[in-house]
C-alpha cells in the first residue's frame, strides 16, 4: 500500500485505474449494479410469456414463446447478481446518516435476491419441462408438489425480502437526503404498481419495470457523483488525513 514520503501512513492515490484503486472500483460496482439489474429486469419484463392460472398452461405458454422465454429467465436469474451489488452501494450511501435503516434495508434486499435467485434455478428446469409436451402433465404436477414443500419458503423469501428491502432502503433515502427527492416515491410506486396493479391492470409488469429503470439509473447517477472518499474505509481515510496532517508540522 503507498504511504507517505516518510514512511507514517497510508497515502490515497487520486487517478489510478478503479480496478487498482478500492474506493473507485466499489463505487463503480454499486452504480453499475444497479443500471445492470435495471436493463435485466426491463428484458426479463419485456419478453416474459404470460402467467395463466396452471403449470400445465404455464409449460405450454414457455414452449410457444421459445428463446423470449429462455431469455426472459436468464435475465430475471442474472438480475439478482448485480441487485445484490446495487443495493449495497445505497445501503453505503445511507451508513452515516441512516445506518439502522441501512443494515435493515440491504440484509433484507439480499435476503430477497437469495430467494429470487433459487426460484430463478426453478424457471430455468421450467425451460426443459416446457419443451416435453408429451410429459407436461407430469411436469406440472412436479411443479405443484415442489412449489408446497420448501421451496415456498425460498419464494416467500424473494418476495418479502425484495419488498421490505427497497421499502425501507426507499425510507432511508427520503430521511437521509440522499439522491434526488423523487427517487423514494417513484421507489414506492414501483412497488405498489409491481406487486398490487396486476388486479387492475394487465400492464402493471410494463409500467413498474420503467419505474423501477428510472429510480436505479437516477441512484446510479447518484453513487458516480458520489466523492470517491465515500468509498474509502474510514480507518484508511483517518489514518491518511493524520499522517498528511503530522507531515506539515
Amino acid at each position: 500500500m503507498p504511504t507517505q514520503a516518510d514512511g507514517r501512513g497510508p497515502r490515497l492515490e487520486q487517478g489510478r485505474a478503479p480496478m487498482r484503486n478500492p474506493a473507485t472500483f466499489r463505487r463503480s460496482v454499486a452504480g453499475l449494479g444497479l443500471v445492470a439489474t435495471a436493463v435485466l429486469m426491463v428484458v426479463s419484463t419485456v419478453l416474459a410469456p404470460p402467467f395463466p392460472g396452471n403449470f400445465e398452461e404455464l409449460l405450454a405458454e414457455i414452449d410457444a414463446a421459445g428463446s423470449s422465454a429462455t431469455i426472459s429467465a436468464t435475465a430475471f436469474t442474472l438480475a439478482q447478481l448485480p441487485f445484490i451489488a446495487g443495493v449495497l452501494g445505497i445501503g453505503h450511501l445511507l451508513r452515516e446518516r441512516s445506518p439502522v435503516l441501512s443494515n435493515l434495508g440491504t440484509t433484507v434486499a439480499v435476503i430477497g435476491a437469495f430467494g429470487h435467485s433459487v426460484f430463478g434455478g426453478l424457471s430455468m428446469v421450467q425451460l426443459t419441462m416446457a419443451t416435453d409436451e408429451t410429459n407436461r402433465a407430469v411436469h406440472a404436477e412436479t411443479l405443484t408438489q415442489v412449489e408446497a414443500g420448501p421451496m415456498v419458503a425460498f419464494m416467500a423469501a424473494g418476495l418479502l425480502g425484495t419488498v421490505l428491502g427497497i421499502l425501507l432502503l426507499a425510507v432511508g433515502l427520503w430521511r437521509a437526503h440522499v439522491g434526488p427527492r423523487w427517487v423514494a416515491p417513484v421507489l414506492g410506486a414501483f412497488l405498489v404498481v409491481e406487486f398490487a396493479g396486476s388486479a387492475i391492470s394487465e400492464w402493471s409488469s410494463q409500467v413498474s419495470v420503467v419505474l423501477f429503470l428510472v429510480a436505479l439509473t437516477a441512484l446510479a447517477i447518484t453513487i458516480s457523483r458520489s466523492p470517491e472518499a465515500t468509498w474509502t474505509p474510514r480507518t484508511l481515510s483517518t489514518s491518511s488525513s493524520n499522517s498528511t496532517l503530522e507531515s506539515a508540522h
